[in-house]
């Protein structure tokens, strides 16, 4: 075994030792729990809602709700894919029942510098390099176009491209998380690359 898959095996033991504590109520173990994730849950949430202060609100509903849940939590699934997947569910829920996301045009630089970030763009989305997405919206000005464009995309396209590309998770993560078949996620992920194509050829015109 390597020392990789041996502290990976080490962080699973510590979390469950974690969970079991919480699910026993003890209350420091919860707010382990909530600081260890509470920036990943609140930065998906932000992505897909676009707004700061639900993105907030919708973090803490999360956390409420996952501690009042946590005692049907029964280890058949990593915490990480359980909470992401109570998050998702309550931000598609708030964003069908609430509002509809509208977009401005992108209004930015002509540079080369910003021609080149958009090339790059459309390179990674045309399959054209293998392109490391977290690289990609390092980058302020792609990450800007790519929020803009990926906001423009319906719920569960949006949903399903942040956690892809974005928070990086696995397609067999995807579907446990959305509780929707892997072709599902394929074709989700398939459809907004191709509709993200689209409004590039559009707003950086």
């Amino acid at each position: 075994m390597s020392d990789t898959e041996i502290s990976s095996q080490n962080i699973r033991i510590d979390e469950e030792a974690i969970l079991l504590r919480a699910k026993a109520g003890n209350l420091e173990a919860m707010d382990v729990l909530i600081i260890r994730y509470q920036d990943r849950i609140y930065n998906t949430i932000l992505k897909i809602c676009s707004n700061p202060e639900d993105a907030s609100e919708l973090t803490q509903d999360t956390f409420v709700k996952a501690i009042e849940q946590l005692h049907n939590f029964e280890f058949r699934s990593s915490f990480y894919t359980w909470i992401f997947r109570i998050a998702v569910n309550l931000t598609l829920n708030f964003c069908k029942r609430r509002f509809r996301i509208r977009f401005e045009p992108i209004e930015g630089s002509r540079s080369d510098d910003a021609g080149d970030c958009r090339g790059k763009l459309r390179e990674y989305l045309t399959g054209g390099q293998q392109a490391d997405p977290s690289k990609l919206v390092c980058d302020s000005e792609i990450h800007n176009i790519l929020l803009r464009a990926i906001a423009n995309l319906d719920d569960d396209q949006r949903t399903a491209i942040v956690l892809r590309d974005i928070e990086g998770m696995r397609y067999d993560r995807i579907a446990d998380v959305l509780g929707v078949e892997l072709g599902t996620v394929k074709s989700r992920i398939s459809r907004a690359r191709e509709n993200l194509r689209q409004q590039l050829d559009i707003l950086t015109r």
